[in-house]
């Protein structure tokens, strides 16, 4: 007799709540090994492949591509414990150890159901789970298990989701034909439902609908919940300062003359930021809300922004306060590399704790940058280029850059941002300041 265990969404790291699938890497009836990847997903933050915690036969998959679906929703069912050939080779159903953020190892493995021998390529319909809805309409989405609707029974449809966009505008789920496996209703049969429904409102009351709408989603859609969250909870302040960078530019090209991995000028800003967090640590801190308490962190989690084809995105260096400036050009170097391939982890994309923001590649001279939620400020660098600059008393061209910081006025107030900004600007302009930190 073969068990079914169910492998739901496991949970890819803070503050992600949703994935889509990108592309399945299994197929119903193929055989699967514990800690193999099944599908690969893209959450707001990263491409993530996600790994089967079970060895056994694929019996059904749950959601097409292009599918956003819930963390804790079904992914994919597998039976273990076949006697036939193929399920042999797969390994046993214990847990495996590979981890991701919600499950990993040591907890016993949930008995499902019984069901008999499957041949490999059917599809096994999942147990019946009795969902309990939150509210009235949701009683009338359904249950959430698949299975031909009958009058008075459970509706066709898995997908959180789906149920959703049903109960929100207002479409009886048991009207609709699923064109997924066994009837199961699937988003596009409730998207076809709802384009096709006659619209109660005279065509002649409803305004043409004016230019080309982009849905707020993956990237693009987390940066504008977490920039909207930044402004709607934080009273954020900004103050700025021009600093000479010319002794600046003349130390990192000193340093690369002498061979070795190239010291970068982000890397150079970065070792100033983590000195100066050092004597103001009120900027290296988060608020919690709820005990109204400041917390100030022990450790710098430096976040930069990268911008990628696949929108901005900000990897965090960790540790950043106990690295020197080769190490912070190698880090640099290797996540932003990532970034641009696709591959930065959920882990490589969490847990910052202060921001630098080089804008200056955008060929712009100063912003007033954004604070990313929950961390407490942002430092903010122009572009580096030669202006006319008093320097020792008289007139001459100088590399000089706008920083602007922005900070949360409940952590500190302007004396210390004020504080912080003018030792960076310092060390900029006379980079042998810095030297009593190292």
């Amino acid at each position: 007799m073969a068990q079914v265990l169910e492998f739901k969404l496991p949970d890819l790291g803070e503050g992600l709540t949703e994935a889509e699938i990108v592309r399945w890497l299994v197929a119903v009836g193929d055989v699967v090994a514990i800690d193999q990847p099944v599908v690969e997903v893209e959450t707001a933050k990263a491409m993530v492949e996600v790994p089967c915690p079970y060895g056994g036969v694929v019996t059904a998959r749950f959601g097409e591509e292009g599918t956003e679906l819930p963390v804790g929703a079904p992914l994919l069912t597998v039976a273990v414990g076949e006697s036939s050939a193929a399920a042999a080779e797969a390994e046993s159903s214990e847990y495996s150890g590979n981890v991701l953020v919600g499950y990993g190892t040591g907890e016993a493995v949930r008995r499902r159901r019984r069901v008999r021998p499957t041949p490999v390529g059917a599809v096994v319909a999942p147990a019946a789970v009795p969902v309990a809805p939150a509210d009235p309409p949701a009683a009338a989405a359904g249950s959430g298990v698949a299975g031909a609707p009958v009058e008075g029974g459970p509706v066709a449809v898995i997908s959180p989701l789906v149920r959703k966009l049903a109960r929100e505008n207002g479409l009886d789920l048991r009207e609709l034909t699923g064109s997924g496996p066994d009837g199961l209703i699937l988003r596009c049969d409730v998207e076809s439902a709802l384009r096709t429904e006659p619209d109660p409102v005279p065509v002649a009351a409803v305004p043409a609908a004016a230019g080309t709408r982009i849905p707020l989603r993956g990237i693009r859609g987390a940066v504008a919940d977490k920039l909207a969250r930044s402004r709607r909870e934080i009273p954020d302040a900004t103050c700025w300062v021009d600093a000479d960078a010319t002794e600046l530019m003349a130390a990192r090209a000193a340093m690369n003359a002498v061979g070795g991995p190239k010291i970068s000028v982000l890397a150079l800003l970065a070792r100033i930021c983590t000195a100066a967090l050092d004597r103001y640590p009120e900027l290296n801190s988060t608020v919690d809300t709820a005990a109204r308490e400041i917390v100030r962190l022990p450790s710098v989690h430096l976040g930069f922004a990268a911008q990628t084809e696949r929108g901005l995105v900000v990897p965090v260096v960790r540790d950043a306060q106990s690295r020197n400036a080769a190490s912070l050009s190698e880090e640099f170097a290797r996540l932003t590399e990532a970034a641009r391939a696709g591959t930065l982890t959920p882990g490589d994309l969490t847990g910052g704790t202060f921001t630098l923001n080089n804008y200056g590649v955008f060929g712009v001279d100063g912003s007033t940058p954004i604070i990313n939620h929950p961390e407490a400020a942002m430092l903010g660098v122009g572009r580096i280029m030669a202006k006319p600059w008093v320097h020792m008393g008289e007139l001459a061209v100088r590399q000089v850059v706008q920083l602007s910081l922005t900070f949360d006025h409940r952590v500190c107030d302007g004396g210390t941002a004020g504080g912080f900004l003018r030792y960076v600007a310092d060390c900029v302009e006379q980079p042998a300041v810095l030297l009593r930190s190292l």
